[in-house]
């Protein structure tokens, strides 16, 4: 059973994380053959203030806009 898991900044509407959720797991399915049923996706939203690159928060590079 394969498992995916995808860690995002939060931000993004509803309708683009399924989306994204369904492209992932069709990709997944269709690779490695397997039913639908078995395929599981887990999705984390990451707060800007709690990731971090180059020394520099999300939340910080947003502000600084």
């Amino acid at each position: 059973m394969p498992i995916v898991r995808i860690e995002v900044a939060q931000g993004r509407d509803a309708e683009t994380l399924r989306k994204g959720l369904l492209a992932v797991h069709e990709a997944v399915r269709d690779s490695f053959g397997v039913r639908d049923e078995q395929v599981r996706v887990l999705l984390t939203e990451v707060p800007p203030q709690h990731w971090s690159a180059g020394g520099t928060t999300l939340a910080e590079r947003e502000q600084g806009k």
